[in-house]
Order: structure tokens, then sequence, then C-alpha cells
């Protein structure tokens, strides 16, 4: 990546690059591939071409027919992402001699802040009924969180069964997650009773639909504008996704419904603010050029109204 004009340090950079929320899951959703230029080219797929058998016979002397997948290459480029943290040049005196380092907190803290916003970009891609084929996605009549009406084995399995690749993951909102683990038919088929009570953990749900994992989407966003009273709610809704990862895939090719395409590493560094306060202070900004894309909408299956 090209250089910076403020110094980034490589204890502070290391915090950034480092530093993990587990209650986001934006990395394994969308998984992040490396390229060489902020401005690059990747592929995106139809599954028409797929499945259509071409004429293989070949003549003694003719030359067998040629074979074209629907890819097309498709221009993009990463956009950078980042915050500054200021840190009053007090704050770090009245630190000396303790454990507490107001550096590396504030790069801690805004990088939090990052990747929470990188969550929602996510979300926001991977939960929108537009970035799916017009027949890989359904509006459920019946919630899953409806314990008597509601059909989780069922529409699952009609989903996974229609789909011209079989997805390996699944995608749900934390309401979903509870809606799956304590559904009656669900339940009756982890502790072989009635399924009146109980809760499943979802490892063993991953299992019963043949699925790699469930990554369940259990991050908090503050909607309201900065002075009003906080509005929070879920970064990942009342939906579910299937889809298929593929973590080998990248620019170059490779069948996936999506990735993240990542410019460099994370960075972190510190400028000088002389009018940061009465004595000045440092701005410890932290950032990262990302982008978010889908490649294939047909390899993924959206489910609207899977909670209440």
């Amino acid at each position: 990546m090209s250089s910076t004009p403020f110094p980034l340090l490589p204890y502070l950079t290391s915090i950034a690059v480092n530093y993990r929320n587990r209650l986001l899951i934006a990395d394994e959703v969308l998984p992040r591939v490396l390229v060489g230029k902020q401005l690059f080219r990747y592929y995106k797929y139809s599954m028409n071409d797929a499945f259509t058998i071409p004429d293989t016979k070949v003549g003694r002397t003719s030359a067998p027919a040629q074979v074209e997948f629907g890819a097309t290459a498709v221009d993009s480029s990463t956009k950078d992402y980042a915050l500054d943290n200021p840190i009053p040049a007090i704050d770090v005196e009245n630190a000396m001699g303790t454990p507490f380092d107001p550096e590396a907190h504030g790069t801690e803290v805004t990088t939090d802040l990052i990747l929470l916003d990188r969550e929602v970009r996510a979300a926001s891609l991977v939960f929108n009924a537009n970035n799916y084929a017009a027949a890989n996605k359904i509006t459920l009549t019946n919630a899953w969180s409806d314990k008597t009406l509601g059909d989780p084995i069922g529409d699952i399995n009609t989903a996974l069964n229609s789909m011209v690749m079989r997805p390996n993951i699944m995608v749900v909102g934390n309401a979903v997650a509870t809606a799956l683990q304590t559904h009656p038919e669900i339940l009756k088929a982890f502790y072989k009773n009635l399924g009146d009570a109980g809760i499943v953990p979802l490892d063993f749900v991953a299992t019963l639909f043949g699925l790699d994992a469930i990554y369940m989407g259990a991050g908090w966003l503050n909607t309201a504008k900065p002075g009003q009273t906080a509005a929070v709610s879920r970064v990942w809704g009342k939906f579910a996704a299937l889809i298929v990862r593929n973590g080998l895939a990248n620019t170059a090719g490779g069948l996936t419904f999506g990735f993240t395409a990542q410019w460099g590493t994370r960075i972190a560094g510190r400028i000088n603010d002389p009018d940061l306060g009465m004595r000045g202070g440092t701005r410890i900004r932290v950032g990262e050029s990302l982008a978010e894309i889908i490649t294939a909408p047909d390899l993924g299956y959206f489910f609207t109204n899977a909670a209440a």
C-alpha cells in the first residue's frame, strides 16, 4: 500500500490488525481476499450455463464444441474507512506509571467501531433480498418463531434442495437463532422427546442440515443521531440466509456467494494535534481499505420473516 503522510506505529498497527470482536461475523460470512491495488477486477457469475449440456460429439477431424460459462468481468475498487480518536496529552501524562496506555486503548475502541461499520455493510448486503436470484428468496407465511405453524425443517430443506449448488453455511439474526434453537421439531431431533422445552446448540442445527456452520449476528447498533436518545437495534435483523462460501475463491475466480476485497492491511498511527486541549495531544487514526462484493446471487437463498 502507498505511504501515508502520518507515521504508522507498528505497535498500534499490530493492535488494530489483531483486534477481534467475537460478536461480529462479517469476516466469516464475506471472507477477506487480498488485492494488489485499490482498483481491481473480479468475476460475477450466472449459473445459467453451468448446467446446459452442449453437444459433446466430436468428428474424426473436427474440433470439439467450445464451452463458455456465465462470468462477467467487473471493475471495482476498495474504499477507505477510517476514524480518528483524539488523545489529549494530559491523558498520557496522567497514565504514566500505570498499566493503562491511552493510545493502545484508543486504538482498540476505534478499531471496534471500524469493524462494527464493516459489520453493518456486510449485513446490508447479505440480508438484502435484491442480492439473490428471483427463485432463491421467500417471505415466510409462518415464521420459525411460531412453534405451532412454523416449519423450519421443511422450509430449510426445500431451499437446500432447490439450489444449483448446495450451501455450506447459514447466516441468521439473533432472534432467528433463538427460534431455531427452541423450535419443537428441532428439540425433538436433539432430545428425542416431545420437544416441549429446552434449547439446542447451533452446532447441532448446522449438523442437522448438513452445514459447515451457522453464524449468528449478535452485534448491536445505535441508529440515533449524535445528541439524540439512543435507538439500539440488532445489526443482523430477523432474517436468514443460506449461502455457498468458498474459502479458495478470489478475484481471479472461484464460485462463492460473495467475499470482501482488501487492499493492504489495517493501519494505525499517530498524528500530532497542537489544538487538542490546552496542552495539545495526538489523534490515533485507524483505517482499512475494503469492498464487500456479491459475486454469485444464485449461490444464496434468503428468508424474510424468519422470526416474528
